[in-house]
C-alpha cells in the first residue's frame, strides 16, 4: 500500500462516500459517521435516502454541489466500475474503494485515465 498516497488523501477536506447507508451494521453508514466525527466535509452518496448522520444526502456524484477532493466507493464491484466513469466524467482525481468494493476493471480504469486510486485498506483506518 502506498502510505504517501493514502497521506495525500488524508489531508484533503471533503470526501463523497458511495453507498452511504442508514444500515448501522453497513460499512457505508460507520465510514460516513467516521468520517464527519473526523471534521471532514461528508458528502452521501445514495439514491434511496434523503439524509444520514444529519447531513443531506444525494442521489449521485453527479448532483454534488461541489467538485469533492476524494470519492470514497463502498458499493459492489459493478456499480464500482459505474462509479469510476462518473468520476472521470466529472473531472475527480482520487478515488478511495473500500475492502471488497474494488473490481480489477475499475482500478485499471483508475490507472489507465489518470485517477489516482487506493484500494485493500480501509479509510477509518488512517
Amino acid at each position: 500500500m502506498d502510505e504517501k498516497l493514502i497521506e495525500e488523501f488524508m489531508k484533503q477536506k471533503t470526501f463523497a462516500v458511495v453507498g452511504a447507508s442508514s444500515n448501522p451494521e453497513k460499512y457505508g453508514h460507520t465510514i460516513t459517521k467516521n468520517l464527519l466525527d473526523r471534521g471532514y466535509t461528508v458528502y452521501p452518496v445514495n439514491p434511496r435516502l434523503e439524509q444520514l448522520h444529519g447531513v443531506k444526502c444525494y442521489r449521485s456524484l453527479s448532483e454534488l454541489p461541489v467538485k469533492v477532493d476524494v470519492v470514497d466507493i463502498v458499493v459492489p464491484p459493478k456499480i464500482t466500475g459505474e462509479t469510476v466513469k462518473e468520476c472521470l466524467k466529472l473531472g475527480l482525481t482520487r478515488v478511495w474503494m473500500q475492502p471488497g468494493a474494488e473490481s480489477a476493471e475499475a482500478v485499471e480504469f483508475c490507472n489507465k485515465n489518470g485517477i489516482k486510486v487506493i484500494h485493500g485498506a480501509c479509510v477509518m483506518m488512517h
